[in-house]
């Protein structure tokens, strides 16, 4: 899935991907997939270890990539399970995707006791001309960089990042934080979720980063964005970012797809 250059209405688009198991963990647990006559990058951290955190990313990257394919039917768009008002259509199809998958893994999970315990981040975007839709639920990562500057589109769902947003801890003490696994929200461990979702406008040099955690805990923020700035392509900033990560130590398995949309000539 690595590389490559997808169609776009109003852009053109090239993508870099990689997965790696890092330097500690014996399996990988991270999934990606991406559809590109969709326009669509899918990333998801699986946890639960010996409880199959693979199976739970693998089922939450096949499910919405299934569930974007199809058209919403009336009852999947309805208020009653979920309809936001203030994101665009394509975002709330993208987020009853999400709901979808945390379904699917629950399910799994409740049927096969082997598997009691998993669960699974998920970050998601779909580009539709030039507006780009983002969903996730836990703390796998979606950056824009845009001239230079590295923006979150993402608010970790874990217990650190709501005590910083609450101004019980400073971002340096959350760093070393020894409850940076503990998520509040995640993938298939209850019967329902909540995405978060929100739309953005794209432009010409935007770059788009998704990543799982194995990744940022590794590297600051304004490191990842020199190397998307130095980078000759997008599969050569995943190289390299993800080459930093197990330069870093490589504690957990390191996944990262990067979008460069550049105008069309």
């Amino acid at each position: 899935m690595a590389g490559g250059v997808g169609p776009s209405v109003e852009f053109r688009i090239e993508v870099g991907s990689k997965s790696d198991v890092g330097r500690v963990r014996e399996n990988n647990e991270d999934s990606f997939g991406i559809v590109p006559e969709l326009n669509l990058w899918i990333l998801s951290d699986g946890m639960g270890g010996v409880a199959h955190g693979e199976v739970a990313s693998a089922l939450a990257v096949e499910t919405i990539a299934a569930c974007c394919k199809q058209t919403p039917t009336k009852s999947a768009a309805s208020p009653s399970v979920g309809e936001l008002s203030d994101i665009s259509a394509t975002a709330n199809h993208l987020a009853e995707a999400a709901r979808a998958a945390n379904q699917k893994i629950y399910e799994s999970a409740s049927r096969n006791p082997e598997q009691h315990g998993m669960g699974a981040t998920v970050v998601a975007a779909w580009l539709e001309g030039r507006r780009l839709s983002v969903v996730h639920v836990g703390d796998s990562r979606a950056y824009l960089m845009r001239s230079g500057t590295l923006v979150p589109l993402t608010e970790d769902h874990s217990l650190v990042a709501e005590q910083v947003r609450r101004g019980v801890l400073t971002p340096e003490q959350a760093e070393h934080s020894k409850l940076q696994n503990v998520l509040v929200r995640a993938l298939g461990v209850r019967d329902d979720v909540e995405p978060d979702a929100s739309d953005r406008e794209m432009l010409p040099g935007d770059f788009l980063l998704l990543c799982t955690d194995g990744l940022t805990r590794g590297i600051p923020d304004p490191e990842i964005a020199q190397i998307l700035a130095n980078s000759a392509n997008p599969q050569a900033a995943v190289d390299r970012l993800i080459e930093t990560a197990l330069e870093r130590g490589g504690e957990d398995n390191i996944t990262a797809i990067v979008v460069r949309f550049t105008a069309k000539s």
